[in-house]
């Protein structure tokens, strides 16, 4: 028989879960930077090549658990929604791999990362899940690091000086807001679908939609060298699977400006792989650690609200 004390127990145990998994997410979507940098192929290229992979594994997960039966209740709404989140996660993936070779990782992941305020606002509006005061100023502190990450990229300007490019740091942040758009629906339709029903549908989409772009373009998409293949199936299994799959999980159980304050972390992650990894060697500077310990400050002031009036049900 539970007494009331081991019910509590696992109940805090359960609500914690989403917060494991997401920290599993961040060590994944960590590795992104670090990886599109090491890659010569075209930035759609690369976002074709990691998808494709993606999808392979997604289908195996589909047809292992049966969530493949989701779609038959789908409805035309939710088909048209993850369709939509599918081409906002392309357009997000194609404008940011362009960022990366053309301004620093620190400065890329960081502006990209900007996204949590436009979730919370789209939040606010479509979904009803307006943040507390606690959780906006954690945002805000989190996004005020993430620009003192930034800061030394964003004096290059226009001119070329370095690795730090304006053309690279306003891609970063265009990918901002279609990444935030993806978070958002993929909120509203987890309620509703499975996890591998969901990103089998909102992959295809964005895979469809980067080829129509490659081919458009004249864009290369194979053969591609080992080394190449290399690359992008570890973008498939670290960025990809463990973590973007891992936030769309976590939706379920959290609304979306709480998930994606998870990739405030990234520039943290990302720049200190990039610092580790020989053929990168990208040193962070005193701005970087000081605005990624400020980032780190945010994010756990924002989370640390959050257990409480999560929309828990596992």
């Amino acid at each position: 028989m539970l007494t009331e004390s081991s019910t509590n127990s696992e109940s805090r145990r359960s609500s914690r879960k989403p917060y494991w998994v997401l920290a599993l997410a961040l060590l994944g979507i960590s590795f992104a930077g670090p990886l599109v940098r090491l890659s010569t192929a075209d930035p759609v290229a690369i976002a074709v090549w990691r998808l494709g992979f993606s999808l392979l594994i997604v289908a195996g997960f589909l047809l292992g658990t049966g969530e493949w039966r989701d779609w038959r209740r789908i409805t035309s709404r939710e088909l048209a929604l993850a369709v939509a989140g599918g081409i906002a996660l392309a357009l997000h993936f194609w404008a940011w791999n362009a960022s990366i070779h053309l301004t620093t990782i620190a400065a890329s992941v960081t502006l990209v990362n900007l996204q949590p305020a436009v979730v919370a606002a789209i939040s606010a509006v479509a979904l009803r899940e307006a943040p507390t005061r606690r959780q906006v100023v954690g945002i805000s502190l989190a996004i005020l690091g993430a620009l003192v990450v930034a800061a030394p990229d964003l004096r290059g300007g226009m001119a070329p000086s370095g690795n730090a490019p304006l053309l690279g740091n306003l891609l970063a942040a265009s990918a901002a807001v279609t990444a935030a758009i993806y978070y958002t629906i993929g909120r509203s339709l987890r309620k509703s679908l499975g996890i591998w029903a969901y990103v089998g549908i909102v992959y295809s989409a964005a895979f469809v939609t980067l080829t129509v772009i490659a081919l458009s373009r004249g864009v290369t998409l194979g053969p591609q060298p080992p080394r190449e293949i290399a690359i992008f199936a570890g973008l498939a299994l670290g960025p990809m699977l463990l973590g973007h799959t891992g936030m769309n999980w976590a939706l379920k159980f959290l609304p979306a400006y709480v998930v994606n304050l998870t990739v405030l972390g990234e520039p943290v992650g990302a720049t200190l792989l990039g610092a580790l990894i020989p053929a990168i060697r990208q040193i962070p500077t005193v701005s970087t650690l000081v605005g990624g310990a400020v980032v780190l400050g945010g994010v756990i002031i924002a989370a640390g609200g959050t257990t409480r009036r999560s929309t828990l049900n596992v």
